[in-house]
């Protein structure tokens, strides 16, 4: 497809479509149409960009010039393709999800969001890279907020605030990188070369990935949202912000190292939850970790495993999402200790749940495995033994918490506690279910994700030894569970991980107000009540008394000179006309005698 575009000195020249402007157009027609009617469109729109990604062709499109700059909206090759290719697939199964939906702002708010995070995927400079990134801030956000509860609205101004720092740091390390070298382009970065700008921007990227600590936002806005928008918020912004690592800081040791503590991270904190939707969100820092690590590490195989776990991730958790929305809908609770004995009432629910609860485990024959793996070996094989290791152990914690806690406390553990249920739309099953075929066909199809990575692929994941260390590890986590099952029985509490140092920054800071602050506004208030204000009646006297003697001395005398004048002239009317002639002949004598006296 052709476009071509001339304004304002704006000239675009693309051939190809992005897929950007598929959602935008889909956002105006969502928004002009009724909510039971523009419902329907987002799902073509899915279809419509799966289109466009397949009909892709490597290179580089819609250039265009704008104020003066050189931009590229366009950028199509392997690592891009990869990861708009699962952004297509999952957009159509996540509007598919949200079909029963009549908010309209809702599918609105989505369409933006996907289409911001196509804008970054394509982008070829950090000004267009920029653009999408905050439109998928905003826009996120009111999947947040359109939960309309109390919990959501405090959680979307947190999320806000997050990605406003994050977008603030980008934007000033490429204003700086421009300023020192002159461009804007968006290209790799040599560790051995990066400038403190480079290393700012990398924040404002991890950020976005939920990179430990800035990661607080995740488990405190995902639980938050509504049922659909967390299903779209679980595949895209964190997955664009490992696409943009890759695209610009693969290589950089610290984010190996960053990464392998996420995946430990998550999983620990993900273990000891209560809600089913926060115990995922921290799963998703955990398996973000991964991804991180991959590119850390910076090898072929890892940059390849990175984005195969993503292309993975993004459908697995996505059916994960869908699963726990689709209790919270029936439900309407997602706290494990107010669910269980639901397997009677929700028996397929949990079957397509349980398919991406094992794709995440890496367990054989489904997608966590041929991806998972793959960066686990690239890390023993560059001799990252330790970060190899870490990651294994991580491994372990997710099907712990995802593949065994989660589901055994929401539909086993215990009689059926009576709760009513709303029954599950079908449209829910379906999205569910699409997401679990490709759960399962990517697992024994690996080829049909390898083909898409951006080097070529030197790995096998169907070998024995990989095959039984993956049952190994699941089954003895299996035992360790049965063993364990009394002491993981979900609590009704909130558990605090680095929110706890956000509130200790939070007490400081009051503290210092109440001793510092405020006994220098105390004392403020002391001193000009005792020398301040007296100073000030001073002055103020001393200004009455100028008004008075001189002022109004001047411009009263004035005035008095101006009556006792008209006063005088008043006298002097008298009417009559022989007065007139007497001061006439007064003032000629007068005037005759100065001149005589004078001269």
């Amino acid at each position: 497809m052709a476009v071509t575009a001339a304004t304002g000195g704006i000239r675009i020249v693309s051939d190809f479509l992005h897929p950007s402007l598929i959602f935008l157009a889909c956002a105006g027609l969502v928004w002009l149409l009724p909510g039971r009617l523009g419902r329907w469109l987002p799902p073509i729109a899915g279809a419509l960009a799966i289109l466009a990604v397949l009909s892709l062709r490597h290179g580089d499109y819609a250039h265009f010039r704008y104020l003066g700059l050189d931009l590229g909206a366009g950028r199509v090759d392997a690592l891009a393709v990869v990861f708009a290719h699962v952004f297509a697939i999952q957009a159509l199964i996540g509007f598919i999800y949200a079909l029963h939906v009549d908010d309209k702002w809702q599918h609105l708010a989505a369409c933006l969001y996907i289409a911001g995070a196509f804008g970054c995927v394509f982008a070829n400079d950090y000004v267009v890279l920029f653009i999408g990134w905050e439109l998928m801030s905003v826009s996120s956000t009111f999947l947040v907020w359109l939960r309309r509860c109390p919990a959501s609205t405090g959680a979307g101004i947190r999320y806000f605030l997050f990605h406003t720092l994050g977008g603030l740091c980008v934007l000033a390390g490429l204003l700086l990188r421009h300023q020192a070298l002159g461009t804007f382009a968006f290209t790799a970065i040599d560790p051995a070369n990066a400038q403190y700008f480079d290393y700012l921007i990398m924040v404002g990227f991890c950020v976005n990935a939920a990179v430990i600590p800035l990661h607080a936002w995740l488990p405190d806005a995902y639980p938050e949202a509504t049922v659909t928008g967390a299903v779209f918020m679980s595949a895209f912004t964190t997955k664009t912000a490992v696409y943009v690592l890759a695209r610009g800081f693969a290589g950089f040791e610290i984010l190996g190292i960053m990464g392998t503590l996420m995946t430990l991270y998550g999983v620990f904190y993900a273990t000891i939850e209560n809600n089913a939707r926060r115990i995922l969100a921290y799963h998703i820092v955990s398996q973000v970790g991964y991804m991180v690590a991959g590119i850390g590490i910076g090898a072929a195989m890892t940059i390849n495993g990175a984005c195969a776990h993503a292309y993975a991730h993004i459908l697995y958790k996505g059916l994960l999402f869908m699963g726990a929305g689709a209790l919270l809908y029936s439900a309407g609770t997602a706290k494990l200790n107010e669910l269980g004995g639901l397997f009677r009432r929700m028996p397929w629910v949990f079957y397509l749940y349980m398919v991406a609860a094992v794709s995440i485990s890496g367990f054989p024959l489904f997608s966590g495995f041929v991806s998972k793996t793959m960066t686990i070996t690239g890390a023993a094989e560059s001799h990252h033994t330790w970060l190899a290791l870490g990651m294994e152990v991580a491994a372990v914690g997710t099907f712990l918490s995802v593949g065994i806690k989660l589901p055994f406390f929401a539909w086993f553990g215990g009689p059926d506690k009576g709760l009513p249920l709303k029954p599950v739309p079908w449209n829910m099953y379906l999205g569910m279910g699409i997401g679990a075929f490709l759960c399962f066909w990517i697992g024994i199809q690996p080829g049909f994700l390898y083909h898409l990575l951006p080097n070529p692929v030197e790995y096998t994941p169907y070998t024995p030894w990989h095959v039984l260390q993956a049952l190994l590890l699941l089954g003895f986590t299996g035992l360790g569970f049965y063993i364990l099952r009394a002491r993981m029985t979900p609590e009704a509490k909130l558990n605090l991980d680095f929110d706890y140092f956000y509130r200790l920054v939070a007490r400081v800071f009051l503290a210092f107000c109440r001793q510092v602050v405020e006994r220098l506004d105390n004392w403020w208030t002391e001193f000009y009540a005792r020398a301040g204000l007296k100073g000030m009646l001073k002055v103020a006297a001393g200004s009455a008394w100028f008004d008075k003697a001189a002022i109004d001395g001047v411009v009263d005398g004035t005035a008095l000179g101006v009556r006792r004048v008209g006063q005088g002239a008043t006298l002097a009317q008298t009417g009559r006309l022989q007065d007139y002639l007497a001061a006439a002949v007064v003032v000629g004598l007068a005037i005759f005698a100065l001149v005589w006296f004078w001269g």
